[in-house]
């Protein structure tokens, strides 16, 4: 961000509470740059683990659903609402898996374990499905996505897997 939201003018660099803010010198705007509320949900149907592709990854990689939190929704909400949106299932959340930080994209991701039910049908966002047991889910391999694995590491020791 170069210029100000509010009022147009170039923004400059000042340090506030020990950290770099951008700030408008006109107007007093301060971009304060604070992580975005993010939601994962690692969904249990029918006995199996989904883990699933968005069609922006390369082949072969799988992760949890996830999406942002909305205006007006509790992080419970949201974890709900991105599993129907994604996977056409309704949900019950059963744990909270933990929050971590991903400093890469700026956000806290908040993730829970939900069961889903219904008729399991991805969106348009998702290329592929995996399916796993328990067991398959807890030797699962995540790659290159290390939230995903802190998450996954939570999960194990939850269901006593480690």
């Amino acid at each position: 961000m170069s210029y100000c939201p509010k009022c147009g003018k170039e923004l400059t660099t000042k340090i506030i509470d020990e950290n770099e803010r951008l700030v408008c010198e006109t107007c007093n705007y301060t971009e304060w740059n604070n992580p975005i509320p993010v939601v994962a949900a690692l969904v249990r149907y029918r006995e199996q683990y989904i883990l699933a592709r968005n069609k922006q990854w390369p082949k072969g990689y799988f992760s949890l659903i996830a999406g942002y939190l909305e205006s007006g929704e509790t992080i419970e909400e949201a974890v709900l609402r991105e599993v129907k949106e994604e996977l056409n299932l309704t949900g019950e959340v059963t744990n909270i898996l933990g929050c971590y930080s991903f400093f890469e994209k700026n956000q806290l991701i908040v993730a829970f374990e939900v069961n889903g039910a219904g008729q399991l049908q991805p969106n348009e966002e998702l290329s592929e499905l995996k399916l796993l047991s328990k067991d398959e889910l807890s030797k699962y391999d995540f790659g290159y996505f290390e939230i995903t694995q802190q998450i996954m590491k939570s999960w194990t020791r939850l269901h006593g897997l480690d």
